[in-house]
């Protein structure tokens, strides 16, 4: 199966235009482009969803140093040949017709730098970390500092169950079943439940567990609401208002 251009998911991601109806029937089939699109979205969505989050501190120093020095590794690798479908044609890449454009693993970094540049520019970058499929489960031995069981929500049917950890040092742990099937994608979600204020945490991969990075000064007596999403691809960053799980957060 080909993929999506990466550069092409990216000013998906960042909404600078619209997916036709090729693009999202992609989305909606291929596991890896729906996952990869889900990264970034949500990286470059968290900026509009942490407006009730006030003095976030600015990026560590070595955020950026991390970035160059990714950027300027991907320098020294070969290009590698994509069997990705063609992008289409944008304002942004119309513009620059004409100069030749570096293509795979230094598209990717690139395109990895712009979303973390712009998440940064908002204050939020060194709070951000998502975790793909293949990283470990947390260790059974960290120190859990508040939980909740996670219920249907609404319409979801009563069988979709799961629990949510935070531990010490800022990590929730979300451990899912039985999640109803959807067209697009599953995102977590931290609301306070007296203003209904909320932002987003991070997104479900393929698999039951999720281990999702939360903002060093987020007050989990306020934000105390776990709640898990069924998102489309839409390039909406709000929440889409059908939750299937949520749970209350108690220490």
């Amino acid at each position: 199966m080909q993929h999506l251009d990466h550069d092409r998911l990216v000013f998906l991601a960042l909404g600078e235009s619209e997916a036709d109806n090729g693009e999202s029937t992609h989305l909606d089939v291929c596991a890896h482009c729906r996952t990869e699109f889900a990264t970034l979205r949500q990286v470059a969505g968290l900026g509009a969803d942490t407006k009730g989050l006030a003095d976030l501190p600015d990026p560590p120093e070595h955020v950026w140093q991390g970035i160059v020095a990714e950027i300027r590794a991907a320098d020294d690798l070969p290009t590698e040949s994509t069997d990705r479908v063609p992008r289409q044609p944008t304002r942004a890449n119309a513009a620059s017709a004409g100069r030749v454009r570096p293509r795979g693993r230094w598209s990717r970094w690139a395109g990895t730098a712009v979303i973390a540049a712009a998440a940064a520019a908002v204050g939020v970058l060194g709070t951000v970390a998502v975790l793909g499929p293949d990283d470990p489960a947390p260790a059974p031995t960290r120190a859990v500092v508040a939980s909740t069981p996670l219920v249907a929500y609404g319409s979801t049917p009563p069988t979709a169950n799961g629990d949510a950890r935070v531990f010490q040092g800022g990590q929730l742990h979300l451990h899912v079943a039985n999640l109803p099937r959807v067209a697009g994608y599953y995102e977590v979600w931290l609301i306070n439940p007296t203003t209904m204020q909320m932002f987003s945490v991070g997104t479900l991969g393929d698999g039951p567990d999720a281990l999702l990075p939360l903002p060093p000064n987020v007050d989990l007596r306020t934000y105390s609401v776990v709640d898990v999403s069924a998102e489309r691809y839409d390039n909406k960053p709000a929440h889409s208002g059908d939750s299937l799980l949520r749970g209350t957060l108690t220490g």
